[in-house]
């Protein structure tokens, strides 16, 4: 009997870099976010300045193509895209405010 939910997220993150802390801050923001609808967030550690995050096998974001990091908010909006794309994220989904 196999327990796996989906949809599965993964963190690919470069070990080498000492990315884990990075990568488990994303996996705890996307576990407390999406609580009910995903059914797993996997780390992976991997080599070569690699941070790519998949959902079910789909790439939504690689450090390597976009040249940076991925704030929370756009992950969670990637996220949510596909597996709940009628929810309201509450400030995620806020733009950005300019201050006076």
């Amino acid at each position: 009997m196999s327990d796996l939910k989906s949809p599965r997220i993964s963190i690919l993150y470069c070990r080498q870099c000492r990315w884990m802390m990075r990568a488990a801050w994303l996996c705890q923001e996307l576990l407390t976010t999406f609580s009910e609808e995903i059914g797993e967030v996997a780390l992976q550690p991997g080599s070569g300045g690699i941070l790519e995050i998949r959902l079910d096998g789909e790439l939504l974001f690689s450090r390597k193509e976009a040249g940076r990091f991925p704030e929370a908010k756009e992950i969670k909006q990637l996220v949510r895209d596909r597996i709940a794309p009628d929810r309201h994220l509450g400030h995620s989904d806020s733009p950005e405010e300019a201050e006076d």
